[in-house]
């Protein structure tokens, strides 16, 4: 049977670490000067790619990372260092030259990974879906993820009225405020990734 407590648990914790709110600045930084179709169809690939790397994890994640012998914190680090080239980008402008395949790169990395699907949201579905017991619980939890999913999309789609509204000067600014924000969030993950590896856990 549904159940609707673990579905709201699983749904506000990816909420929470997947921050739908906090992505659309950085979202509006990495596409800005392109058409609209090209965002819309970019907001549709970060989410899909976002939702292929959790539902990998979430099936057989564990198994992944025991396999490669990769930690949890191995995982925080590896994430936090690729955010942080991508923030530097961001800050010293290199992002803003486009390439003939930069709309399909900034959709794949770092929107769909590590922004959506980074390591708090592989490691929340992974303990979710290993904690879920029985067929109604299970759906709940893939309930949530793509409940999640759906809200992230509609975040990025419909921000896309503040890139027409800023104008290209505001998505300068917005790009380098997103730029320093990301370095903030790069460099605080690969700080956990090291303070899991101190204490020796996952």
């Amino acid at each position: 049977m549904f159940d609707l407590t673990l579905f709201g648990s699983v749904f506000v914790t990816l909420f929470v670490i997947m921050d739908p709110p906090g992505i659309t600045p950085i979202f509006i930084a990495l596409t800005g000067g392109r058409a609209a179709k090209v965002q819309r169809r970019m907001a549709l690939q970060a989410v899909l790619v976002a939702f292929g790397v959790i539902a990998v994890f979430a099936v057989c994640g564990q198994q992944i990372l025991d396999y490669l012998h990769v930690s949890v914190p191995a995982l925080r680090i590896s994430g936090g260092l690729l955010l942080l080239l991508i923030a530097l980008d961001l800050l010293t402008g290199k992002a803003d030259e486009p390439t003939a395949t930069k709309d399909v790169n900034v959709a794949l990395v770092p929107l769909g990974m590590p922004l959506l699907a980074g390591p708090g949201a592989i490691v929340t579905v992974i303990l979710a879906v290993q904690h879920a017991s029985g067929v109604g619980q299970q759906m709940s939890v893939w309930a949530a993820i793509l409940a999640m999913h759906l809200v992230l999309w509609l975040t990025m789609r419909y921000s896309l009225a503040i890139i027409r509204l800023i104008k290209d000067g505001g998505v300068v600014l917005v790009t380098r405020l997103s730029g320093m924000l990301l370095s903030a969030i790069a460099v605080q993950q690969v700080a956990n990734g090291v303070m899991g590896f101190i204490h020796g856990g996952s």
